[in-house]
């Protein structure tokens, strides 16, 4: 736990807008033995190869992490041991969710093991009325003193009258989309408070990062990043450049195939970057039901899309 005073929330968002501004945001893959149990020295390993690569902030044991297929001791132990290696150079934002109680509890263990903030992933089951919505952030928000990020996707969707009421919540400091609706987003960003933190976090989001940068929001998480920082630096830094012909050649050369193999199957948005991981011999291991590890077949093409990719840089 680090023994440094807390942030307030709005000295949190302020420093991963900063960061935000000079990097991409990391979501790190979780390991696990062959047999599937959670692996926290080669995880230590592999984070420390993410945390070598400069990302801006890095959310731990989130949707890449497989936060759905870890217990809370699991996920203590993955959010701790991000804490220690980073030793507060980096943010650290430790995904949350389920029901509101549930995520309650996991946000109070990201606290005890000195997360700077919190990702609430779509709750469980049931679609809800917007009003639901906001009083399900704003119950896991009054529950910790970690600043807290809504995430939109699924069947989370919130309107430019909610996003204004998740502003008035005092450790709300902002949202993920996960949607990729521009006309959507753009009304939310009008909506929302100057300081409000908004980022791009549909999957393999270099894809829509020009479209979200245009609206007036160029932060974006990378999965790509797992597993091949090279590729995802490279991609950054034409796009802030605006290199739109080296943008241009690293979407075609690499990403949109990407995405077409990723689209092949259910769950490839997670179990295809962690297959590239192994490619690379990250100690990440397989992924953990319900997602199932690519084919043989497939890991031949990404084996070959990932050569490309790595050439081009």
């Amino acid at each position: 736990m680090k023994t440094d005073k807390m942030k307030t929330p709005q000295e949190t968002a302020a420093l991963l807008r900063q960061r935000m501004a000079a990097g991409v945001l990391s979501f790190p893959l979780t390991s696990f033995t062959g047999s599937g149990e959670l692996d926290p020295a080669a995880f230590r390993a592999y984070f420390r190869t993410q945390l070598a690569a400069d990302p801006a902030a890095v959310f731990v044991a989130c949707g890449t992490g497989e936060f759905f297929s870890l217990t809370l001791d699991e996920y203590t132990e993955v959010v701790r041991i991000a804490v220690e290696e980073t030793a507060d150079r980096i943010p650290v934002i430790a995904g949350v969710g389920y029901g509101w109680a549930i995520a309650a509890q996991y946000a109070a263990r990201a606290a005890e093991a000195g997360a700077d903030g919190a990702l609430l992933m779509p709750h469980y089951l049931v679609k809800a009325p917007v009003d639901g919505l906001v009083e399900q952030v704003r119950k896991v928000a009054e529950s910790s003193p970690l600043p807290l990020i809504a995430y939109q996707r699924d069947y989370v969707t919130f309107d430019a009258a909610s996003v204004g009421l998740l502003a008035k919540i005092p450790n709300v400091i902002g949202l993920k989309d996960g949607h990729g609706d521009l006309d959507q987003l753009q009304r939310l960003r009008l909506a929302a408070p100057e300081d409000f933190l908004f980022f791009n976090g549909v999957a393999t989001a270099e894809m829509q990062a020009r479209a979200y940068s245009a609206i007036g929001i160029p932060a974006y998480s990378s999965a790509v990043h797992a597993f091949a920082p090279e590729i995802s630096k490279a991609f950054f830094t034409a796009l802030h450049a605006d290199d739109q012909s080296r943008v241009d050649e690293l979407l075609r050369g690499f990403y949109q195939p990407f995405v077409e193999l990723r689209d092949r199957r259910a769950g490839y948005a997670v179990a295809l970057v962690k297959a590239a991981a192994r490619l690379r011999d990250l100690p990440v291991g397989p992924v953990r039901a319900p997602l199932c590890d690519p084919a043989p077949e497939e890991l031949t093409t990404l084996k070959a899309l990932l050569a490309t990719g790595l050439d081009l840089v």
